[in-house]
């Protein structure tokens, strides 16, 4: 029994108890150690503010008040459901001196918490109280970023507001192709995390269509008093999801690339779309038939696995492939 589940036996046991518990009650009642009742005790006590009182008798008990009795606050979880929230925060908040590093050398100073890292940071202290002796595992557990673009906090806010208050919004946006300014009234669907950056699935009024917004291009967030139009959730996949990775739309094209014998078992352990399948070929090759809409993604990852990896099908595919690498080898002075 972990500490969490103890204080929580402990506290159910004390508000049962109207007369209260000695401690040696509490040491048979728990299957405890006589130290470790009185250590659940003051943690009671001193971290979580319980009204613990003693009387003459030396039984500990909850000091009673009819109109607001103690109770354990917010939500009372065990040490592994503190370390995946732990987890999250550094998911959600990246890591601060990585991103610090890169504004250095890009001269910029940007903001003074990193994503929403002021409330975290404050809900960690708590967690930190709550696991006692185990906190100092939480510096095992690290998340590392990866083209990671900085979100305005401000922006991230206002969005997520949004978002789970069901409210519109409107936003200036310069879209990454063109880097035209624009602004946009959207009816916010959800908030989607993908490849260490953040995105808002929206219904764009002005496009009357779906869309996804990378939030490290929007500005000038100001929420609008109207709902927020409510689109099915098999709506937004059907249009946002079923393509290729972040460049989605509807899929119309399934591209069929072949891994070498080299790279065929990583690649066959890969997850690139909810609908791909694979297949190992006679020569130790794994073939991957992906659906995609836009290839401009597709093509990066593709890039990634170098010769070991061949784009087969389609044709038109295939030939943007070949112009990349083409245009990448004049870059170096190779021949085309």
């Amino acid at each position: 029994m972990d500490k969490i589940e103890r204080v929580t036996q402990l506290h159910r046991v004390l508000k049962a108890a109207r007369m209260g518990r000695t401690i040696d009650e509490l040491e048979a009642e728990m299957g405890v150690s006589r130290a470790t009742v009185y250590r659940d005790l003051d943690f009671l006590r001193d971290v979580l503010g319980a009204p613990l009182n003693v009387d003459d008798q030396r039984r500990w008990r909850y000091a009673r008040d009819e109109h607001a009795p103690f109770e354990l606050p917010g939500l009372w979880l065990n040490a592994e459901e503190l370390y995946a929230l732990v987890l999250t925060r550094q998911i959600v908040e990246g890591n601060q001196k990585t991103a610090d590093a890169q504004d250095a050398v890009n001269g910029d100073e940007g903001p003074d918490e990193s994503l929403l890292g002021a409330s975290l940071a404050a809900a960690q202290n708590r967690i930190e109280k709550l696991l006692g002796e185990k906190a100092v595992n939480l510096k095992r557990l690290r998340v590392l970023r990866h083209n990671h673009r900085r979100v305005d906090e401000r922006v991230f806010r206002s969005i997520a507001a949004a978002t789970l208050e069901r409210r519109t919004l409107r936003f200036g946006y310069r879209a990454r192709s063109t880097d035209e300014p624009t602004t946009r009234t959207v009816h916010p669907q959800r908030l989607v995390h993908y490849r260490d950056n953040w995105y808002l699935d929206a219904f764009d009024e002005t496009r009357e269509a779906l869309r996804s917004f990378a939030l490290d291009r929007i500005s000038n967030v100001k929420l609008l008093e109207g709902a927020a139009k409510e689109i099915a959730e098999t709506d937004l996949d059907a249009a946002l999801t079923n393509g290729y990775g972040i460049f989605s739309g509807v899929a119309r094209n399934n591209a069929t690339i072949v891994f070498s014998p080299h790279a065929a078992r990583w690649a066959a352990e890969e997850r690139w779309h909810a609908s791909q399948t694979g297949k190992f070929l006679p020569d130790g090759r794994f073939e991957l038939k992906v659906p995609y809409s836009n290839g401009r993604e597709l093509l990066m990852d593709v890039l990634r696995y170098g010769p070991d990896a061949e784009i087969t099908a389609p044709v038109a595919l295939r030939e943007q492939m070949r112009s990349l690498l083409t245009l990448t080898s004049e870059s170096y002075g190779l021949p085309g």
